[in-house]
């Protein structure tokens, strides 16, 4: 466990790297403060033995003016010491979430099937922002306290050696307790960080299923679940109170005992006439002790809190280190494709020895409109994700104009080919943004030309703000029907060489419907398409149709090819369910 958490600090500082310079600042800083601080009780003890006693009032006066220039520049040291230090920390902060997220968006979708949504919101929020406090609250203080340590040990020996072994004396049960500390509260803490996970999981998943929460009156049951996942985090951040309780009140004990003999002690020595103890000392030791013991009671805090950002770290450095889920991309740059499609016995499995695919053979030629159909689970959307790389085929060759797809970069392939999915997902912004996708290329005067050709412009003026029109989060703001519109268009204006579409209706108005109809005529002209087909009239208007059962291609031809096959499996499909639902 301490040989991870090494790897894991060794790996946070190479992020510092870039800022060498500030960091030694930082440390620059660090020694000044300690020094600084160290300097007061002892300019403090000065002033008693020099001028109080002897009533000099203008030595008193220089002094008492020294000690305030020392006390400008201890609060200079400090200010800039946990300024810098904190700035560093953000910095570092930063460049660890935009790598992060850089990785996260590389990942292969099967990634996102087994991963829940507020683990990965966790590592990439609250765990980073734990990283930050490495910096801010854990490694500078700890090394600022250690110097403040040092250099007050050293002035305390060079003050009065006979006071400073009583100090030391108290030291080792300090440090004891401060280790038993150390140890419980990192149990503590992981224990909070893997509570906050789960809560993180939870509430997101039933914030995004409210609807299904409440249209099936489950408000009570989730309620009462998240009872549960609140009362053990609960339960996990009062075992940290507990330890803070127990080990604070046992700190300020041993630092008030010791200076109490320190008190005992160097009074009966001024009282015998023992020249080497003075009150001046007394006065010092008062302050030096609380700038000891201090310091060594909150590294115990600030180990904690270091611990908790190396935890935090841990856990990034966890999905930072996924290589195996990583899409490989190809060098070949994809800048216009002729649209020639072929699967060449393609297999694929979500779930390693459960085949979707088993050996599918398609050729879809340039220019074409295929439409897909089958029951529910036969295999359609599974190509719809093997074409766009969403999944890695397990055996077999898919090509594009002779290439195969894995020879293009991930990004060319991609913009080569638009999809528009049966569920459309819409971003909280304008309906312009949601169409662009904030590609420069793209501007607002193409957006409405495209609009006007797929039949969409007079919805969208409709609205408050038109194209600024602001759909909210998922595009809660518009109908099943609109949202689809949208997405056809966003696929229309990206020029694609092959188009996609899931052209789901069965949520939709007729008026919608025959919108979407006329977008799906618009947009498949002139190129290669692929449609999973819902609807008659797009199955009847396809050069071919693909009929798919069970992860097979069983049938293809023509509507009416397919509608002359006796008993063939279109036939049964059509008369049960497109001929009845049209």
């Amino acid at each position: 466990m301490k040989a991870i958490k090494s790897i894991s600090l060794k790996k946070v500082m190479r992020f510092a790297k870039p800022y060498q310079g500030r960091f030694n600042a930082v440390i620059v800083w660090a020694i000044s403060l300690s020094i600084f601080a160290a300097l007061r009780p002892y300019m403090l003890k000065e002033t008693v033995d020099r001028y109080l006693t002897t009533h000099d009032s203008k030595g008193l006066l220089l002094f008492i003016l020294l000690m305030a220039v020392i006390l400008l520049l201890e609060v200079a040291s400090q200010f800039y010491f946990v300024y810098w230090a904190n700035w560093l920390g953000q910095d570092i902060v930063k460049d660890i979430r935009e790598k992060l997220f850089r990785h996260i968006s590389n990942f292969k979708m099967k990634y996102f099937d087994n991963e829940p949504v507020g683990k990965l919101v966790t590592r990439s929020v609250s765990d980073i922002e734990s990283i930050a406090s490495i910096f801010s609250q854990g490694l500078f203080m700890i090394v600022s306290d250690l110097l403040k340590m040092v250099v007050i040990l050293g002035i305390m020996f060079y003050m009065n050696w006979k006071l400073s072994c009583i100090v030391i004396l108290g030291m080792p049960v300090l440090l004891y307790a401060t280790r038993i500390f150390q140890q419980k509260m990192k149990i503590a803490f992981e224990e909070v960080r893997n509570q906050v996970g789960n809560l993180n999981t939870f509430v997101q998943e039933r914030v995004t299923g409210m609807k299904i929460v409440q249209l099936f009156n489950r408000e009570a049951i989730e309620y009462e679940k998240f009872k549960v996942i609140n009362q053990k985090h609960n339960d996990a951040w009062l075992k940290n109170i507990l330890y803070n309780s127990i080990f604070f009140p046992i700190a300020d004990i041993v630092s008030s005992v010791t200076l109490g003999c320190i008190i005992w002690y160097g009074g009966l020595n001024i009282i015998s006439g023992d020249s080497a103890t003075t009150f001046g000392d007394l006065f010092a030791y008062t302050m030096l002790i609380n700038m000891l013991f201090n310091p060594l009671r909150q590294i115990a805090d600030k180990f904690n809190v270091m611990q908790m950002g190396i935890i935090a770290a841990e856990r990034v450095f966890e999905v930072l280190d996924i290589d195996d889920h990583l899409q490989t991309s190809g060098t070949v740059e994809a800048t216009h494709f002729k649209g020639d499609i072929r699967f060449e016995n393609v297999r694929f499995s979500y779930i390693e020895g459960e085949e979707v695919l088993k050996g599918i053979n398609l050729k879809v030629n340039a220019g074409e409109t295929i439409a897909i159909v089958g029951a529910t689970g036969a295999g359609k959307s599974t190509i719809i994700n093997l074409l766009n790389r969403f999944y890695e085929i397990d055996s077999g060759t898919i090509t594009i104009d002779n290439t195969p797809i894995t020879e293009f970069t991930i990004g060319s392939l991609r913009k080569q080919i638009a999809i528009v999915l049966q569920d459309v997902f819409l971003f909280a912004d304008s309906i312009l943004n949601n169409i662009t996708l904030y590609n420069p290329k793209i501007s607002r005067e193409d957006v409405i030309l495209a609009a006007q050709k797929i039949g969409a412009h007079d919805f969208i003026m409709s609205l408050p703000g038109d194209y600024d029109y602001n759909v909210k989060e998922r595009g809660i703001m518009l109908s099943s029907g609109q949202r689809q519109l949208i997405a056809f268009l966003r696929a229309y204006v990206s020029n694609p060489s092959v188009l996609i579409l899931d052209e789901a209706t069965s949520s939709i108005d007729t008026y919608s419907e025959e919108l979407i109809q006329k977008a799906t005529e618009t947009i498949t002209k002139g190129r290669t398409s692929i449609v999973i087909a819902h609807r008659l009239a797009t199955i009847i208007n396809a050069d071919k149709i693909i009929v798919m059962d069970k992860g097979e291609i069983v049938e293809e031809g023509t509507h009416y090819q397919l509608l002359n096959k006796d008993n063939g499996y279109y036939k049964n499909l059509y008369y049960s369910q497109f001929a009845v639902t049209e």
